[in-house]
């Protein structure tokens, strides 16, 4: 292991075990902690640290090695300090214990994203130890808030300290994995984009009465399950971008079903073969999803509900306006729809970044260090993640990473907020060495 991997390492298990969890209410996450731990890290490289705070105890961090051009580019390496929430009955391992066992590191946020976050403090700290000069400026952001949406870490920080940390291009979370193809050749998936996100509540109306008188009852609950029911058999239109092609010539499946899986009158049915797992992530690729996954309601055993309410989250496709939207959802309930009455929770249109610029270029190079020959493949993160923050203001963002063969697709889904989540040391190391090459190579 050499010098750079095992600090690495061994800062991972110290964001690991501060347990700096976000339940999404205001004052959770707590991530001030992993803030002071890692400005103490990079003030020993003698690095001007920076540190600001959305509200008490939700603190992200900033450092910065200033180039000598003010022409030149500038790359933010960016990285969340918070992890989501864990059920510890379902683990192998304390997963705040930060363990190293047969080369990995297990702990909640060992993928989402700590590894990412630590790799990247070190990479930062070591081009400031070794009296680099870049001619663009190298941003190091440690934020909060990335699990509940943002508001209180890179939104907040965007709009409030843009000085501080804006950019030109950005670095952040879910990219890297890859897999070789029929072809022998090793892609390895850097996401340009994201779906768009529009939560919304659905409150379903009904009128209350005593339970024990249930017959011809106008029963809100009632009502919210076949509202349920029919947001559940909802096929909206498949969306076939060019995203999406590159991803089916990579596949290694028969002509017959790529061809299926690149015509909206068939995808559907071509997915409904599939495995699960490939299923699922296919489908969530091409369509706007709706997942009903809250219900508040009722207020007693023997009371007939009057008001029930539904949380859905919703996921759009590029492209997808609000009043796309109400239109999906319109046409999903049909005749329920004068029953129940929408409101935002959470909106966010979809956003990308160009390939086309000496940036993916920069990526592609320094990605044949660890794997010769490789090729990046552009992909679409179905989640959400802070970079759709800098692409509002203009940047170029990719969530990226340097994966070793072991970590898959398969193996990072199953552990991204799952039970034994954990990251192999190996890659810990090719992330590391993978920023320092990309800021070497792109800042001069």
């Amino acid at each position: 292991m050499s010098e750079l991997t095992g600090t690495t390492v061994e800062l991972l298990q110290g964001l690991i075990r501060n347990e700096c969890v976000n339940d999404g209410t205001p004052d959770s996450g707590g991530e001030t902690r992993n803030a002071e731990l890692l400005q103490t890290f990079l003030e020993g490289a003698g690095l001007d640290v920076q540190r600001f705070e959305s509200r008490p105890g939700r603190g992200s961090l900033v450092a910065r090695i200033e180039g000598s051009d003010p022409d030149a580019p500038s790359l933010c390496l960016m990285g969340h300090t918070d992890v989501v929430p864990v059920n510890p009955d379902g683990w192998s391992r304390d997963p705040f214990g930060g363990e190293v066992v047969d080369g990995e590191v297990w702990g909640r946020g060992a993928i989402d994203m700590l590894n990412i976050t630590s790799s990247m403090a070190v990479a930062f700290r070591e081009l400031a130890r070794s009296n680099w000069r870049p001619k663009g400026t190298l941003i190091y952001f440690g934020v909060a808030d990335e699990e509940a949406g943002g508001h209180w870490g890179a939104e907040w920080m965007l709009d409030h300290h843009w000085d501080a940390v804006g950019a030109d291009y950005v670095l952040t979370e879910s990219g890297g994995w890859s897999s070789v193809g029929h072809d022998g050749v090793r892609r390895i998936v850097v996401n340009v984009g994201e779906k768009g996100i529009a939560w919304r509540r659905l409150r379903v109306h009904g009128s209350p009465g005593h339970g024990s008188m249930p017959f011809g009852a106008d029963n809100a609950l009632i009502k919210a399950a076949e509202v349920i029911r029919r947001i559940a058999a909802y096929r909206p239109a498949a969306k076939i971008d060019d995203i999406w092609r590159a991803q089916v010539a990579a596949m290694s499946q028969p002509d017959e079903v790529k061809a299926a899986l690149l015509d909206p009158a068939r995808i559907w049915g071509a997915i409904e073969q599939m495995p699960a797992n490939a299923a699922r992530g296919c489908h969530a690729q091409t369509h706007t999803t709706f997942s009903p996954n809250v219900v508040h309601g009722g207020q007693k055993t023997n009371t007939i509900p009057d008001v029930v309410d539904i949380d859905v989250d919703i996921r759009t496709v590029p492209g997808t306006t609000d009043d796309d939207v109400r239109a999906h959802l319109a046409e999903a309930l049909g005749d329920m729809a004068e029953h129940v009455e929408i409101s935002p929770l959470q909106s966010y249109l979809s956003t990308a970044s160009s390939t086309d610029n000496p940036f993916w270029d920069v990526l592609e190079r320094q990605a044949q260090v660890a794997y010769p020959g490789a090729q990046l493949q552009p992909g679409l993160i179905v989640g959400g993640t802070d970079a759709r923050f800098y692409r509002s203001k203009g940047s170029v963002a990719y969530g990226a990473g340097m994966f070793s063969p072991s970590m898959t697709l398969a193996s990072f889904g199953q552990r991204f907020h799952g039970n034994d989540e954990r990251i192999d040391v190996a890659s810990l190391a090719l992330s590391t060495d993978y920023w320092v090459g990309i800021a070497r190579e792109l800042l001069g």
